[in-house]
Order: C-alpha cells, then structure tokens, then sequence
C-alpha cells in the first residue's frame, strides 16, 4: 500500500492521523516500508498493524514510543507482551500475533483478531467448534481454530462441516486422558506436571498421524 491507501485505512478508528504522523513513525523505527525505486513508500499488511499498534498503545495506555519501539522488539522475537489495548498485531515477518494457550479473549477480541463477523463465529460455536465459559470468553486458542475455520469456508467447507472433526479430536482427548489418568491421579505437582507434558506429546503426535493419513488419502484420490 502507499502511504496514503495506508492513511485511509486508520483514518477511521484514529481521525488524527496524518501523513506526517506516519512518516515520524517511520523515523523513529517502528515501521520501515519498502522503497520503489523511485523513493515512494510501500507498505505491507504487516507494516499497517505494526502502526495500528502503536497508535492504540499511545491512544489507549499513553505508552511513550521507546516503550513501544520495545513492545515491538519483544514480539518480532516471539516474546509474550501485555497489553491493555487489544490492538490486532503483526510482526514483521507478516504472522499475526495471537493470544497465549491460557488466555481467554471475547467474542469481540476474536472478530478483531480474525477478521470473522459475529454470524460467523456464532455458527462455529454452534458447531461446536469453539465454546464460551459462563462469562461469554473463549480461550486463546479459538484464535487460531477460527482462522482455520474461515480458510476452509473460502474453499466452500462450512462450519457445519467440519461437525466430525471436533468429534474425532473430542474421541482422541478421550483417549489421552485415559493414559494420562494415572499420573494426574498422584495429585502432586510434579505429577501435574508430568501428565500434561505426556499429553502435550500425545496431542502433537496425534496431529501428525492425523496430518500423514490424510495427505495418503488426498494422495489416493489422485
């Protein structure tokens, strides 16, 4: 994007903003657009949220720009931040940053964060997809399932779709809970510990049979 398609797309939710504001964001290195050969600045998605960013944090926690410039830092090395302004971040390799695992975010933050419409987020839950708690907050890691969710629904695979995937993953942590039972039965913390170790190594190796059978099938309809 140019400086000014970049302009117009903050200019709603800052109306103070302006071209000058960007360029002394630029200067103060918390954004660094490419240059055309002709000297014009482009910037990238990931540029525009860094500077969305930055902008809430000034406007919604008054943080200073050293203070930011460092918030930035840390999550260009994958670094967790808090953050009271829920401002949807991207670092500079253009991944989306996304809550921690424990987490638990609104309805509202996970719309901010992906891009779904209410509509849309109410028909996962309604699938089954993602569950709220008894305050409406979903954890961390509906995140990323809503993410997968709206890219398979751009291939025509609707929420009520993939119904049988939240089954067979529900049977497999069924699973893995009865292995793990015994361990967690000791009631100990080191025990605690060592139980969802073992089922965090159980989980990822049940994605990746799941991963390897279904890309034998998809190889076996070729």
């Amino acid at each position: 994007m140019s400086i000014g398609a970049v302009l117009a797309v903050l200019k709603p939710e800052f109306p103070a903003v302006t071209i000058s504001k960007l360029r002394f964001l630029e200067e103060q290195g918390l954004v660094t657009p490419r240059r055309t050969g002709s000297g014009y600045r482009m910037y990238s998605r990931a540029d525009a949220e860094r500077i969305r960013f930055a902008l809430t944090a000034q406007r919604d926690s008054y943080l200073p720009l050293r203070v930011i410039r460092e918030q930035l830092a840390d999550l260009d090395a994958g670094r967790e931040v808090e953050q009271s302004a829920h401002a949807r971040v991207v670092t500079r390799d253009g991944e989306l940053v996304r809550p921690a695992t424990g987490a638990r975010v609104s309805a509202k933050e996970i719309c901010e964060l992906t891009g779904a419409t209410e509509a849309e987020l109410d028909e996962m839950a309604q699938a089954g997809l993602v569950l709220a708690d008894t305050r409406g907050r979903f954890p961390g890691r509906s995140v990323q399932v809503v993410q997968a969710v709206l890219a398979l629904g751009r291939h025509g695979i609707s929420a009520r779709h993939l119904r049988t995937v939240r089954t067979s993953a529900e049977r497999e942590a069924d699973v893995i809970d009865q292995v793990v039972a015994p361990t967690r039965a000791q009631r100990s913390g080191a025990a605690r510990e060592r139980s969802a170790a073992q089922a965090g190594e159980l989980a990822e190796l049940y994605v990746t049979l799941h991963a390897e059978l279904l890309r034998s099938a998809v190889d076996r309809l070729g």
